[in-house]
This record gives C-alpha cells, sequence and structure tokens, in this order.
C-alpha cells in the first residue's frame, strides 16, 4: 500500500537515504579476505550506479530504483506508484490513476527491503540511463496494476540498459530477484552505441 508522505517527511527520508547509500555502499563492495581476492575485481565496478530494489509494502510490495555516483552519499530514486492515497491505490486495480514517480513511503527505509540488483556503469553510459530515468519519469503519468505498474516500471530502465528482463506481472520482489538470475548477477552493464 502507498502512503502518501508529507514535503517535511520526504526531506527527511531522503537525508536518511543520503546516510544509507554510504553504509549500503560500503557494505557491497566491502573487499574479500586478501587470500581470495582477485586482482580485476576492484575495476569491474564503475563510478555510477542503478540499484533495482524492492521492497515490503501493505500489498504487493514495491520496486524501484536507487541511482547515482558511488562516491557521493546522494541517491536519487525513481518508481511508479499511484499518487494519493487507498482510494487511489484501489482505483488503480479498476482504472488508470495519476502516478508519481520519485521517492515513495518506505523506499528509503533498509528494513523494509526485500531485493537488491546493483549493477554499475562507467560515467557517459550512466549520463545516458540517468537520462533515460528523467525522460521515463516525466513520461509516465499514470499508474495501473496490471499495465502500468512498478515492475513495468523498472523493467524498461533495465531493458534500456541492455539487461534481459523477466516478466513484469510478479511480486516486485520475486522480479528483483529473477532480473539478478536471468543476467547471472552480473554486475557491469555497457550501453550498445544504439541505445
Amino acid at each position: 500500500m502507498i502512503q502518501p508522505a508529507s514535503a517535511g517527511e520526504a526531506h527527511k527520508r531522503l537525508a536518511d537515504a543520503h546516510a544509507l547509500v554510504s553504509t549500503d555502499a560500503s557494505v557491497s563492495s566491502r573487499p574479500a579476505p586478501p587470500s581470495t581476492r582477485r586482482p580485476a575485481s576492484s575495476s569491474a565496478k564503475g563510478p555510477y550506479y542503478v540499484d533495482f530494489r524492492a521492497r515490503t509494502a501493505a500489498s504487493w510490495g514495491h520496486a524501484f530504483v536507487w541511482y547515482g555516483k558511488t562516491s557521493e552519499r546522494a541517491v536519487e530514486v525513481a518508481g511508479l506508484t499511484p499518487a494519493g492515497d487507498t482510494l487511489a491505490y484501489v482505483l488503480g486495480h479498476l482504472t488508470w490513476v495519476p502516478s508519481e514517480t520519485g521517492a515513495s513511503y518506505g523506499d528509503l527505509d533498509p528494513e523494509y527491503l526485500t531485493a537488491s540488483y546493483r549493477v554499475y556503469l562507467n560515467e557517459p553510459d550512466a549520463r545516458r540511463v540517468f537520462a533515460y530515468i528523467k525522460q521515463l519519469q516525466a513520461s509516465s503519468p499514470v499508474w495501473n496494476a496490471e499495465t502500468t505498474n512498478c515492475t513495468g516500471f523498472i523493467g524498461n530502465i533495465a531493458g534500456f540498459m541492455g539487461l534481459k528482463v523477466p516478466p513484469r506481472w510478479q511480486r516486485p520482489e520475486n522480479f528483483v530477484n529473477s532480473l539478478k538470475q536471468m543476467n547471472g548477477a552480473r554486475r557491469m552493464v555497457q550501453l550498445s552505441p544504439e541505445q
């Protein structure tokens, strides 16, 4: 269930996210013990990332992305949710309702996280992907549980990046885990020149 957040609460959650990103990034990029460390492993990560994420919610859950620069604490959040309260969510199972495409309640709280798949990009590719995410946010005015939902939204981002994309009609946690599995948990993405 999507719950609207006040402007003050949204700013606080964004500030909390800055702290979480540095914690999350340091945990996920912690080097292996020297005896098992491969010399090329540190060069496999780019300075930018897109983190496909899923979290719990009162209903099916929610899928969204965090993206940004690994050396910065700032994080951008993009996802597709119904704008408004419970009524918009319920109506969105019958028809299209207005949407929101930024951070929603719970996207910045680690205790709600159920799945995550982070991939890294070089700077030129990150510029293209981040511009695509912004374009997708600007061109996604409606939400519908069956056709234009959160898994479809992040699936469009994954497809643009050249990743294999699972069927979008599944729970967000399953979608993110399938995305990771279908792509062999690969950590680095390089866009083709046509993208």
